[in-house]
């Protein structure tokens, strides 16, 4: 477990609890029993009771540092589930775990048995012979006895007469100081024993060499006990005992659900949970019988065509109303051999009164996909309540990963039928599947869903996230919805343009480079970027990774102030980016039946709240620049309509001001005034006509800084100053503003207590970064406690005016639709003739969106291209 703990670093579990060492050692037991199927196994550990070795040498291993505490608490956990695997576990007082395994290997060998020792430890290499060998799983490596005769020259049994000679430096055993391992080995070998070296050393012809065992003979006998392990250790059990049995897996899965071993959890038999039945309708009269029981709520899940929902066709639908039972309606299988289905259009037409009843409610895993593949046959889902995916992310966002699949596993112990088996090799789209294979994964998901349901939905009320969870994410469904089937217009001649005119400032580039660095060579290879840099130029070197010196982008900027090559690398990556990820992919993404770009926004991704977008990412669409503003008019209209940008104005200092209720912040605000030029005359000392543009931008970025929990290091960075310039900056901003120190160090000192930091909404994020006992991670929980609720409350404050703003179009029969959320921005597509209507509409909604303390204030700006609105 030492080994499995330092391979696997910062490893935890979301309340904290450090995993690495148990999950490696699992992980390891897992491997041996899978793959050499033994037909007796134990674990074997070491007690805190001294031994023999420590009762004669006081030294014996005292230089050892102390367990770490992040190892230490793992121990009990690994014994568990050692034991969980109804594997026996031996240990001893007085003796080592050493000891236990020769006297267990000892005794093997005398029943023929063969023996593996599972262990890196050379100290055991004493005890192999043609029966016993040791197996080093990490390396995947099996050492035997020919193996360490031809490295040390001696049998295995003569190993602890070296080291009696050699000393062995990591247990602390002296040996004689002067002899090396090649001395001991030659030594053994002219006198055969170490009985026979001691008696006959005056017959060594070396006279220092003599002197050196004459006068250490009680430190060599010594040495010897230390080194040799003890083969006769009393035990109670048997070898015959050591049979290994079926796991505990009820034990098993409580374990792998407490320390959130996903990939472990997959190993857990399925019969934990009941079975489902899967029932495919094929005749109408089956149909109507099954809509006619709908009464109250169904889970849904649609197949279709593509993962793209704005691209897809519907293949085939289930439901399920109960845990039990689920039906899958197969619309256009069409591979060879397919049963007759029902008539597509007859289909959509009767589940179409049932899906369009807001009285009936709909339960799905992203329904938000269901909802794009139904619009797209022109049924308008609407009654839509609960989204386990969204449920999941709410009880616990920092896990990475909220599919159906991994819920499954987390929540009900269940191994789903997933995507890629049922879709296999070769086949195109689910149209291919076979109708039998298509009900047992369809309905299983609809079933699935119904039993996450039910376990969420009174966590969700026990966690106080009711209102977040039913008045903010759950209708945010459908405002993104709208979002993504809007799509957004871009203007591809003037995006071939762009990509022309960067090919050609590339090229130019490129040559440039070549001659700075005084030859050709593959400029996106770091390889032969650091040969250039680092040997044939000889620039300093700033930092190591695995595969050799850095050539990131914080190593090139310092040393662009050293050599002129670094910075047109940096210009060659900014360029060669904004070619590849934007100018160049963008057109290909174009929707062929719309016309427009459509993204897809993610709600259950980021541990803040703050929503993501992917396929294409257009929140990541550069800013700054003139490439930033130049990609931005690509963005367009339709003919007779305008782009609206409205940009929540400094919010996260708002919210900041509003959360510690400090007195300055809250003026400033209040009077309408510029709260960077109000830092910068703090920190520079200068009346506010006298503060410049350079004054104005630091102390911008020291605000920011305080927010996200930027240390004096990192603002140096940032400002290109010294560390101590930048402490002193922060320490005259907390001089100033005592409420909002006085804020941040409550806040953390109740992260700690509580595990976790809220929004005004009361979104939580667990936060358990500050449990750890290594400082740099603990430091990085308090930037997240200090950030998440701001930031958070940012993105739940943002997401309430979308809901509104969409609710209040609707309601006055406004054309103007929104087309992207950019973190504090919203862009919308508006009709010429609504343009004063629709600005004061929206300033309104997302000014008066929640009441703090400080206004919201709302920028606006309006252009026939994203570029012309800021």
């Amino acid at each position: 477990f030492y080994r499995a703990f330092y391979a696997i670093r910062e490893l935890t579990n979301s309340k904290g609890f450090p995993t690495n060492a148990i999950y490696g050692f699992t992980n390891m037991l897992l491997k041996i029993l899978r793959e050499k199927n033994p037909d007796y196994i134990s674990v074997i550990f070491d007690t805190a009771a001294p031994t023999m070795r420590h009762k004669a040498y006081e030294e014996y291993k005292a230089h050892r540092p102390k367990m770490p505490d992040e190892l230490r608490v793992q121990i009990p956990y690994i014994k568990e589930i050692v034991n969980a695997f109804k594997i026996p576990i031996l240990e001893k007082e007085g003796y080592e775990a050493d000891d236990i395994i020769g006297t267990i290997a000892k005794d093997a060998e005398k029943h023929d048995i063969d023996v593996y020792v599972v262990t890196a430890d050379k100290d055991m290499y004493q005890i192999l012979s043609p029966k016993v060998k040791a197996y080093d799983t990490m390396k995947d490596k099996i050492t035997e006895e020919k193996d360490v005769i031809e490295r040390f020259g001696v049998k295995p049994g003569q190993i602890p007469e070296i080291m009696a000679l050699m000393g062995d430096a990591s247990d602390n055993i002296p040996g004689v100081r002067g002899i090396g391992e090649k001395t001991a080995v030659g030594l053994l070998k002219e006198f055969g024993t170490l009985d026979n070296l001691i008696q006959n050393y005056s017959k060594i012809k070396k006279p220092e060499l003599k002197s050196l065992i004459s006068e250490n003979i009680d430190n060599i006998k010594l040495s010897l006990m230390l080194s040799k392990l003890d083969t006769n250790v009393p035990l109670e059990i048997p070898v015959a005992e050591l049979k290994p049995k079926d796991p505990d897996w009820s034990a098993l899965l409580k374990f792998f659900r407490e320390f959130e071993f996903g990939s472990l959890l997959k190993l857990i038999p399925a019969e934990t949970i009941p079975q489902s039945a899967y029932v495919t309708i094929f005749k109408k009269e089956n149909l109507d019988e099954f809509l006619n029981s709908i009464r109250q709520e169904v889970v849904l899940d649609t197949e279709a065509t593509s993962k793209y929902p704005t691209l897809a066709e519907l293949v085939g639908v289930s439901f399920s109303v109960t845990p039990e039972k689920a039906y899958y309606i197969p619309l256009t299988h069409s591979y060879t051999g397919v049963p007759e289905q029902l008539p597509k259009e007859f289909v959509i037409k009767k589940i179409k009164s049932v899906l369009e009843n807001p009285g009936i409610k709909k339960i799905g895993h992203n329904i938000k996909y269901d909802l794009l593949v139904l619009k797209n046959e022109g049924i308008n889902l609407k009654g839509i309540t609960f989204d386990t995916m969204i449920a999941s992310y709410l009880l616990n966002p920092n896990k990475p990963n909220h599919s159906l699949d991994d819920a499954a596993l987390n929540y009900l112990s269940f191994k789903k039928l997933s995507f890629d088996e049922v879709l296999g090799k070769g086949k195109k789209d689910f149209r291919e599947v076979s109708v039998e294979d298509a009900t047992r994964y369809s309905g299983e998901d609809s079933a699935v869903t119904l039993r996450l349901k039910n376990i969420l939905e009174p966590e969700i009320k026990k966690q106080g996230l009711e209102e977040l969870f039913y008045n903010v994410e759950m209708p945010l469904i459908e405002v993104l919805a709208d979002i993504e089937m809007a799509g957004i217009k871009i203007d591809l001649s003037l995006m071939e343009s762009f990509s022309k005119e960067l090919e050609r400032e590339l090229i130019s580039l490129e040559q440039r480079i070549y001659f700075l660095a005084g030859q050709e060579f593959n400029i996106n290879s770091p390889k032969q970027l650091r040969e250039i840099l680092f040997e044939k130029l000889g620039l300093r070197t700033i930092k190591k990774t695995k595969t050799g010196f850095s050539t990131d982008v914080d190593v090139l900027q310092e040393l662009s102030l050293e050599h002129e090559l670094p910075g047109e690398i940096l210009a060659h990556r900014t360029l060669s980016k904004l070619k590849g990820t934007y100018v160049d992919a963008l057109p290909k993404m174009i929707n062929p039946k719309t016309g427009r770009l459509h993204t897809s926004f993610n709600q259950a991704v980021t541990a803040t709240g703050r929503l993501s977008s992917s396929e294409p990412n257009l929140q990541n669409i550069p800013i700054k620049g003139e490439w930033g503003r130049r990609l931005r008019q690509a963005f367009i209209t339709e003919k007779g309509h305008l782009l609206l940008s409205s940009d929540y104005s400094q919010i996260e200092l708002r919210i900041l001001a509003h959360l510690s209720e400090d007195e300055g912040l809250i003026d400033v605000f209040r009077k309408d005034g510029d709260i960077h030029t109000r830092t910068a005359f703090e920190l520079f000392g200068v009346s506010p006509e006298n503060v410049t543009s350079d004054m104005r931008r630091r102390a911008k970025t020291v605000n920011f800084g305080i927010i996200y929990g930027m240390s004096p290091y990192g603002l140096s960075q940032e400002l290109n100053i010294t560390p101590e310039h930048a402490k002193k900056y922060i320490d005259t901003y907390f001089q100033k503003h005592i409420s909002v120190k006085r804020y941040i160090e409550n806040l953390i000192k109740e992260a700690e207590e509580k595990g976790y930091v809220s929004t005004i909404l009361c979104r939580r994020r667990l936060i358990p970064e500050l449990k750890s006992p290594n400082k740099n991670t603990r430091q990085l929980g308090e930037r997240f406690a200090m950030n998440t609720p701001i930031q958070g409350s940012a993105a739940d404050i943002i997401k309430l005016s979308m809901i509104n703003i969409r609710r209040r179009i609707k309601k006055e029969n406004f054309k103007t639709k929104m087309l992207l959320q950019v973190h504090d921005e919203l862009v919308f597509e508006v009709p010429e003739e609504e343009k004063e209507r629709a600005q004061a509409l929206i300033r309104e909604e997302m000014e008066g969106a929640v009441k703090l303390l400080v206004p919201l204030k709302v920028d606006i700006g309006i252009g026939r291209n994203w570029a012309e609105t800021h």
